[in-house]
């Protein structure tokens, strides 16, 4: 009889597991748990029919199992040598075809629109082996990016190499890129080195805050680099939809690089960092502390959005969220943002001025 009353108590658990272990204190939880199981094992259920048997087994089996919430670890590809170009980002070459990337690193996660008409298509693993690939009409490579540890190249360039060996090995970066009849200067001072080879732009980034060394890389087809007419893409709602949503996967990319938990993407944050962009966008300012004197947190407060800790980046100008993010990384405040630990929200808002400028707000957060 004893064995039936708590079978029966078992079959309870089995069912409403999830409630009954939220409203009862983990001591009882045990203690239910040992005397059921020394009860099962001094049980002989060879003298019961069998398939009651085969029920009670599987009750057994099933009941008491805790659930492992660690993240499974995703191991790192072994990076090959080029064998066309110079670069590949996680052994994957420009002219690759798309079924042969997809073979390597499965379906994409995301896909949006970017500044060259196309779509980013991010891979990745929970942020772990992160890459964004581009295509052209052909599903054949035309862009890559990366930040994390995936370069590999026919020099001795890798991730984290320091930029005096990048120079030695690729030669003088280009200072100018031609777009039609136009020729569009690159700033003097800039944390990025741009250099033309294998009929492609390589875009390698550095990170000052660990002297200097390669942080990322974006690699562009001349011909997809042509597609894009001016220095800066004709607004869209695509593309600033596009420009959060790549922002938000590279700070979580670069979180993940870090040690860092991904951040959870958030609408309702999303909306209010879009109306402080939209804002800035059109009143010609750029600053945290809007045209009525309201700070990031009155802006979140208005919204009726609710935490014990926020923060909220700025950035404006660059061509793309790749150019923002890393910017951003090498401001002291911003990187500190992009990597703090209490945040666990992200919402992302992009507007565009009347000359297709982008205005990028960042908003983190800890819902209370």
């Amino acid at each position: 009889m004893r064995f039936f009353i708590l079978l029966l108590i078992g079959i309870l658990f089995y069912n409403f597991w999830p409630n009954i272990e939220e409203k009862l204190g983990i001591d009882l939880v045990d203690t239910l748990k040992t005397e059921f199981n020394a009860v099962k094992d001094n049980t002989d259920l060879s003298t019961l029919p069998e398939s009651l048997e085969d029920d009670i087994n599987s009750l057994f089996k099933g009941s008491f199992i805790e659930e492992d919430n660690q993240e499974q670890s995703v191991e790192a590809p072994i990076l090959e040598t080029p064998a066309k170009q110079t670069f590949s980002i996680a052994n994957i070459e420009l002219g690759e075809t798309k079924s042969k990337v997809e073979e390597e690193h499965g379906a994409p996660i995301r896909s949006s629109v970017n500044e060259y008409g196309t779509d980013w298509y991010a891979y990745h693993h929970n942020y772990h082996n992160f890459i964004m690939v581009s295509y052209n009409e052909k599903n054949e490579v035309a862009g890559i990016y990366t930040n994390q540890d995936l370069i590999s190249s026919t020099t001795s360039i890798a991730h984290g190499t320091p930029k005096e060996i990048v120079l030695q090995q690729l030669g003088n970066p280009v200072d100018k890129i031609q777009k039609g009849m136009v020729f569009y200067q690159l700033p003097e001072e800039r944390d990025y080195d741009l250099f033309q080879i294998d009929n492609s732009y390589v875009t390698i980034f550095y990170d000052k805050h660990k002297t200097n060394t390669v942080t990322a890389i974006q690699i562009i087809s001349e011909r997809l680099e042509k597609q894009r007419n001016d220095f800066y893409s004709v607004a869209s709602e695509e593309l600033k939809a596009g420009f959060e949503y790549q922002m938000f996967d590279l700070t979580n990319a670069t979180r993940v690089e870090f040690g860092l938990s991904a951040l959870e993407w958030d609408d309702q944050v999303r909306e209010t960092a879009r109306k402080h962009s939209s804002d800035m966008a059109s009143n010609n300012y750029f600053s945290h502390t809007n045209l009525a004197g309201e700070s990031p947190f009155d802006r979140m407060m208005n919204d009726d959005i609710h935490f014990s800790v926020a923060g909220e980046n700025l950035a404006y100008g660059q061509t793309s969220s790749v150019f923002a993010h890393e910017g951003l990384m090498n401001s002291l405040g911003h990187r500190e943002n992009i990597l703090k630990s209490d945040f666990k929200q992200l919402g992302v808002g992009v507007a565009f001025n009347s000359e297709s400028h982008p205005y990028y707000t960042q908003k983190y957060y800890t819902k209370r």
